[in-house]
């Protein structure tokens, strides 16, 4: 799943998020550009992400997070834009302990082509000798790539492979040069060749820099059953996971309702005070 949170901007006491719920069986991505979110989750976890920030969590055998907008978004509104990203576990690690990777901005590298024309932040995977800190379970590229010319990307034999363009000016993919807009998204079959990527918009002398997300990933090959926040191999699995987390198997985070109400009750505050 790939989720494009935004771009919006909020008033004060608008800004929302997605408060306690479970997962199970695959990894959830989130990757902030604007705003924020603070995590808190039921094995004790807690971190804000800001801009710049990814947060790689390993649901495994069961976690219940939350994740709310941060309190400056909350009191003083402004703008959020990220995404959020969903990948599969194969069978054999869909029920290993959760795992929570919380990354800020600088230990992220990016990799720049000698022209200086194009920057990939690396968030997983590796380009040509710049490689990802995060781990991953499965062979995994996540690239934000950003060009004002061309960039032959290589990309592994084997792998499937996205393009989404998540920035006004359009980027021409591939030896067939096919236009990729905004919000629209290309597969790639790789072939174990080089990718090529191309700023479309702009004259010949200055082009307008192209912004997309690159993810690639060797396929699993295993039957999925997958309803609500949960993703497992069979049915029976997926009905286990409903009755764990109603059995309290999954936990809880502390607080959470009282924290809930008081949030509730202090943007209502708000979003009075500024009606008035």
């Amino acid at each position: 799943m790939l989720d494009h949170l935004g771009p919006v901007h909020y008033a004060p006491g608008e800004a929302v998020g997605a408060p306690d719920h479970p997962h199970r069986g695959f990894e959830t991505v989130t990757y902030v550009l604007e705003g924020g979110f603070e995590h808190l989750d039921s094995h004790g976890n807690h971190g804000v992400l800001s801009p710049g920030w990814v947060q790689w969590m390993t649901a495994g055998s069961g976690v219940i997070h939350s994740e709310m907008p941060t309190k400056e978004l909350l009191e003083k509104g402004g703008n959020f834009h990220g995404f959020q990203i969903w990948v599969n576990l194969p069978a054999k690690d869909k029920m290993i302990p959760p795992r929570y990777q919380d990354v800020p901005p600088e230990n992220i590298p990016w990799f720049e082509s000698a022209d200086k024309q194009t920057k990939i932040k690396v968030i997983a995977g590796e380009v040509e000798d710049v490689k990802a800190n995060i781990d991953t379970h499965t062979p995994i590229y996540f690239l934000d790539l950003r060009t004002t010319g061309k960039y032959a990307l290589h990309i592994p034999e084997g792998m499937d492979a996205m393009v989404y363009n998540y920035h006004p000016n359009a980027i021409l993919v591939g030896q067939e040069k096919t236009k990729v807009n905004e919000s629209q998204l290309a597969i790639i079959k790789a072939q174990g060749e080089p990718v090529e990527f191309e700023a479309a918009d702009g004259d010949s002398s200055e082009k307008k820099e192209a912004r997309v997300l690159v993810l690639a990933g060797t396929p699993i090959g295993e039957k999925i059953a997958r309803h609500g926040p949960f993703v497992m191999n069979t049915v029976d699995e997926l009905r286990q996971a409903f009755i764990d987390v109603q059995t309290g198997h999954f936990g809880e985070i502390p607080g959470s309702f009282e924290r809930m109400r008081a949030t509730d009750e202090a943007n209502a505050k708000r979003r009075q005070l500024g009606k008035e």
